[in-house]
Parts: structure tokens; sequence; C-alpha cells
């Protein structure tokens, strides 16, 4: 066994190398880009329209009377749920670590172009959903290639959805309750030296499971309301941690933003030369562990926004220009500041994680309430992830058997990983999710490429439409 582990990190580390090289940050920053200019800038242009039009009608009542649907706002959650999980926390953590502060401006760079890449793939996936034999919208990447570009390319929607259920045992399960059951461990350790660190591992990973087996079973209504309850809650708890920590240390706050700009283009200058960090380095953490924690361009999200009960593609698609916003410019962005500003010793070019967090909220709060803080933090994000990265892997296993009944199979196979991920080794989990990250995002990115016109099109016609309304 031991022989394995070790040739499947060694495989997984070669592949890594070639999926997250320079063609893989060209393609999903260039396809950032491309977008960008084709709708005219929209993430920025409209970026004050968008937060009115999604985090400004949190408090409307939105009545669903299709069967088949859930609201915007609970598939926006739904999203949010998978996006917001270990990587806003531990990723952030491990970046900094391996790619010093400057893989936070590239953490940046990459949310301001995924912006408009995610709100792209919301656009098509309602633009192409259509119902299943349950009378559920279904869509995402699989649908948007078949619907779209047509039935010669429907291999590329095959590939993708084999390459997203291998990515939801990955990012969307092991990553995940592996970080929560270290965590949990962490806590519990504070309190009790002498656990017994397997057994609470376990248990922890157990009650997971039960949790998303129970809320799994109600489909993608129930998780739509258990994400839409959930979502909101943690962050601003999570959030209003980060605050107080930044507040006991305003002072400091000049001379972190100064380390992260140096550090993104020079990282000698920043934490000294001789460790192995340099300029592509910093880049490619950052800009895996941002796509890593938002998910833009990976086409997952799509799937969940498939469901909202819209008529209107690019008014879903705003919701996609808020996920990353709240995700990575707003959450990821105070968990950095939170470990840069605290003034921890960190060890550059070393692996780290969450423990990185949990010392740097012990330098405000005593180091039991920091352990406990980082812990329920990760619990409620990750385990949400992990419901949601349950959906998108059954409606993948749904587009490929042609039949709803598929998603039982799959079920059937995700829930017990949740256990197994409870104890098994942190890194290469990360490591391995990294790989099938980038492997899920090629095809959904040749899509969107050149589905590109079709997102133009909706978004020209959609604002000049409000244009004319308003004058």
């Amino acid at each position: 066994m031991e022989a394995f582990i070790t040739w499947l990190s060694q495989t997984n580390s070669a592949l890594n190398n070639i999926v997250w090289g320079v063609p893989a940050m060209v393609l999903i920053l260039g396809t950032g880009l491309l977008l960008t200019i084709g709708t005219r800038f929209t993430q920025f242009r409209h970026f004050g329209y968008a937060m009115k039009h999604t985090i400004g009608e949190i408090g409307q009542k939105h009545v669903t009377t299709d069967k088949g649907a859930v609201t915007p706002f609970q598939a926006v959650c739904t999203a949010l749920a998978a996006t917001v999980g270990t990587g806003n926390i531990a990723g952030v953590a491990g970046a900094i670590a391996l790619g010093g502060p400057g893989a936070v401006f590239w953490m940046w760079i990459a949310a301001l172009v995924g912006m408009i890449t995610k709100y792209s793939e919301v656009v098509l996936s309602i633009k192409y959903r259509e119902r299943n034999k349950n009378g559920e919208w279904v869509g995402g990447p699989m649908y948007y290639i078949k619907n779209g570009l047509g039935r010669h390319w429907k291999w590329l929607a095959g590939i993708f959805c084999v390459l997203a259920i291998l990515a939801s045992f990955g990012i969307g399960n092991i990553a995940q309750i592996n970080s929560i059951a270290g965590a949990v461990t962490s806590a519990v350790l504070v309190f009790n030296a002498g656990a017994n660190v397997r057994a609470v591992c376990l248990a922890t990973g157990g009650i997971v499971l039960v949790f998303v087996a129970l809320v799994s079973i109600g489909g993608v209504k129930r998780v739509g309301r258990v994400t839409e309850a959930l979502v909101p809650i943690m962050s601003i708890i999570y959030i209003a941690a980060c605050l107080v920590v930044l507040a006991f240390n305003i002072s400091r706050i000049g001379t972190v933003f100064v380390m992260i700009f140096a550090g993104a283009f020079k990282p000698s200058a920043v934490i000294g030369g001789g460790l192995g960090i340099t300029l592509a380095t910093a880049m490619k953490r950052g800009v895996s562990r941002g796509i890593f924690s938002n998910e833009a361009g990976l086409g997952s999200a799509p799937i969940a926004h498939a469901a909202a009960d819209t008529n209107s593609p690019v008014k879903q698609g705003l919701f996609g220009i808020f996920e990353v916003f709240a995700d990575t410019l707003v959450i990821c962005t105070l968990t950095a500041l939170t470990i840069l500003i605290s003034g921890i010793d960190i060890t550059y070019g070393q692996k780290a994680g969450a423990d990185l967090s949990i010392a740097a909220f012990s330098t405000v709060f005593s180091g039991s309430a920091a352990s406990v803080i980082i812990a329920v933090a990760l619990t409620l994000f990750a385990t949400t992830t992990i419901l949601s990265w349950n959906l998108y892997g059954s409606r993948c296993c749904e587009y490929l058997f042609g039949t709803p009944r598929a998603s039982l199979v799959y079920k059937v196979l995700f829930l017990p990983v949740i256990l197994a991920g409870a104890t098994m080794d942190l890194q290469l989990a990360w490591d391995i999710s990294d790989t099938l990250n980038g492997l899920m995002a090629i095809p959904n990115l040749i899509a969107v490429l050149l589905l590109s016109p079709v997102v133009c099109k909706l978004t020209k016609e959609y604002f000049d439409r409000e244009k004319r309304l308003r004058i």
C-alpha cells in the first residue's frame, strides 16, 4: 500500500506540473481576458449593477412555482457552498507558504478575470439547460456543449463529466473531509491531549457522512434549502473573526500590502532567496489556489445555477460575478490578511494548511478559542462543499447514463469515501485535487471559448434593453 501511495504521489506530481504549467495559465487567464474584452468589461462596468441585483435582493422573497427549480438565491448558495470551503482557509495558507505573500496578488488576478468566466458559464448554463425525466432543470457544461455546440461535440461533454465525477471525489470530498477531520482533531487535542486521533477522525467522518446522506436524499431542493440557511451564517461568523484579528493589528496593514505587491513580482525581495520561490511559483500557487477556491472555469457552479427559477441567463449570470467576488476577493483575502498581519512565523517553501490560520487567530484569541473557531468554520464550509459536489457528481452521472437513477449509484460510491477521506494524507489529497481541477477546466473552457459569441450577444442585448428602460 505504501509503495502504491508513493507511486501515486510521484505520478500526480508529474501530471500536475503539466496541467498547471504555462499552457494552463494561458488558457485560464486568457479565456477570462478574451471574455472581458468581448463583453466590454462587464464585471467592472456593471459591477454595481451586479451587486444590486444579487446581494441587494437577498432580502426579497421569491416564491418558486416551478416544481423542478429552486430560487435564484438557493442556486447561488448551492454554488457558493461548493466554492466557500477549505480553499478559503487551508488553501490560502498553503498558497502563502509555498508561493510567498505574492501568491495573494495572483489569486486576486485570477479572481478578477474569473468573475467574467463564471458569469459566462452561468449564462450558458441557463441558455442551454433542459428538463430531465423527473421534470427538474438540469444544465452545466455537458448541456451547453451538447445543445450549444451540437451532437458532434458530445464526446467533449462526456470527457467533462468523467473528469468532474473524479474531481468530485477529490476537491469535493477527500480534501474537504480531511481538512474537517484535521481541524476537529486539533480542537479536541487542545482540551484532551490524550485523545485517540484516528477515532476522532473516524467519528468526524461518520457524522458528516450521515448528514450528507440525509440532505442529498432530498435532491436539489433540499440541498438548496440547507445551503441557503448555512452559507450566510458561516460566512458572517468567519468574516467577523478575521476582522477582529485585523483590528488588533491594523497598524501593520500597509506593510502587508507592500509584501503582497512586492512579492508578486520579486518574491526574494520579501522572503529572501534560496527557498526556490520564484515569480512562476508565486503565480502558479496563487492562480491554482484561487481557482480551487472560487471554481471559476471549472464548470461546476453552472450545474447548480441551472436549477434556478429564472428566465434570464444574464441576470442569473450576475450571481457568478458575485460568487467569485465574495469567495476570493472577500473571504480568501481576509484569510490571507489575517495570516500576514498577525506576525506569526511562516516557514516559506514548506507545505502548510489550516495550522497557519489557527496560529494567526491565536495571536488575538486564546489557543483553544482559535482552534474552535477554525474547526467550526472549516466544518461548516467544507460540509456544505461536500453537499454541493455530491450534487454535481450525481448530475454528471445522470448525463452520462441518461437517467436520474444513475445518480443513486454515484451516491453509493461517494458517501463511503467521506469516511475513508477523514484519515487520508492531507497533502496527497490536495495535490490530486489540484490536478483534477486543471484537467476538468480544459473541456469546459474550450466550450466557453467556442460559445463566447453567444455570451457576448446575450450580454449586449440585456444591457441595451436595461438602458432603454431607464431612458
